[in-house]
């Protein structure tokens, strides 16, 4: 071990020898003059960088700090460029050499400040965020959580109303909805049917879906429903017209209506008396207004601009996030109300769904469920058979509107 210490001890003094006298100082020559020339500085071209000395950190001290262009701070502070990014963070609007027909936000980087119903005041798109997040999704959620847990509890302690009316041989049938009447319904329940499952799945998907069938298949699914919601969307708005046209005339208030609200549709006497009503009573009718026609025209229309179908609308995110904003809420109102509609022509009523599927019911399930629509069809006033078309079992034993018939 010593042997080597001494070993490198010798070879290190070698190599300091050589290295010392490359390093020594020459001899001042005696012929050389007393004062040397300056050196004349090299020219250099490219990008200069900034010296950290040029910095002043004392800069902000100056009043007109605050106001100070980007080009201004950048000769106290070079490198700080918090004027620039202040005025993006601001919704000021910079230079852009695409033409406003074609990116009228293109020199936009961030929306300006606004505050959304719900949200605070902060840039456009966080406060649309705040809406969609801390609103409208937990909210809606809640809603659908409230309806369902409504009707489940109302069928356990009511159970299906009303009686069931035998339909063969003697039993007599009234036309309650034409051929045209049912397939304007179904047209419209098959697009609304698959928008609203799109819709629920794209929105609240990530919370009960995406953990079970895992974020690939979640993604495909999602992509795959967002094409059907925006091709479902033309045929939902085209029946929801066609709808709105068909049934108007017989969905107008009129006295028995109040009446019918009164006793809430015989529901508040403990019976199960159904109060009479025309064709359609008060509560299908507050359906077809609040829950179909107001809410579907402003769902259609916001989803048209959505797909930016509509010149002049959704060529900024301002108009995509009012119009998601309003589109998002009235389609959760919408769903919540028709579930309830939903409910009732299924289970909730007994011969509710044969009406829609045949078109046709027995004068005693239309004397208990609609009086005085039974009464203006025994009167002639309206006729027993609307459409041209009859059943084959039937159509040989129908007689004129207003008389009875043997089927």
């Amino acid at each position: 071990m010593k042997h080597i210490v001494w070993s490198l001890a010798f070879a290190a003094g070698l190599a300091w020898g050589p290295a010392s006298a490359q390093q020594a100082p020459a001899a001042p020559d005696a012929a050389a003059p007393a004062t040397a020339a300056p050196a004349i500085p090299v020219a250099t071209g490219g990008i200069q960088s900034q010296s950290i000395f040029q910095v002043k950190p004392d800069a902000s001290a100056d009043p007109q700090y605050a106001e100070q262009s980007n080009g201004e701070r950048m000769k106290v502070q070079p490198g700080n460029n918090a004027p620039m990014w202040r005025q993006v963070g601001q919704g000021v609007t910079g230079y852009s050499s695409l033409p406003k027909t074609q990116a009228p936000e293109a020199g936009n980087l961030i929306q300006p400040f606004v505050q959304y119903p719900g949200s605070r005041f902060t840039n456009a798109g966080e406060a649309w965020r705040q809406v969609r997040n801390q609103w409208i999704i937990p909210y809606g959620a809640a809603l659908f959580a409230i309806v369902l847990l409504a009707l489940g509890i109302f069928y356990f302690v009511k159970g299906p109303l009303g009686h069931d009316h035998p339909e063969g041989a003697g039993a007599r049938r009234i036309e309650r909805f034409t051929p045209f009447e049912r397939a304007a319904h179904w047209s419209n329940a098959f697009a609304f049917i698959a928008l609203a499952v799109s819709g629920i799945v794209m929105a609240f998907g990530k919370f009960f879906l995406l953990p079970v069938i895992g974020s690939t298949l979640f993604g495909w699914l999602t992509y795959a429903l967002k094409n059907v919601h925006n091709f479902m969307g033309p045929l939902f708005a085209v029946s929801l017209l066609v709808i709105i046209l068909t049934f108007v005339k017989d969905n107008i208030a009129n006295r028995a209506d109040f009446v019918w609200l009164s006793k809430g549709g015989g529901m508040l006497g403990g019976g199960d008396h159904q109060v009479p009503s025309h064709r359609f009573n008060a509560g299908e009718k507050g359906l077809f207004w609040w829950g179909i026609t107001i809410p579907g025209i402003f769902v259609v229309a916001t989803g048209l601009v959505l797909d930016k179908l509509i010149h002049g609308f959704g060529d900024v995110r301002g108009d995509m996030q009012i119009a998601h904003m309003i589109h998002a809420t009235l389609a959760i109102w919408m769903m919540a109300l028709i579930f309830g509609h939903i409910y009732m022509g299924t289970v909730g009523m007994r011969g509710a769904y044969k009406a829609m599927k045949s078109g046709y019911v027995s004068e005693g399930w239309a004397k208990e469920h609609h009086e005085l629509w039974y009464d203006d069809v025994q009167a002639g006033k309206i006729p027993r058979q609307r459409s041209a078309s009859q059943p084959v079992a039937s159509s040989a034993a129908t007689p004129s509107a207003g008389q009875p018939a043997q089927v």
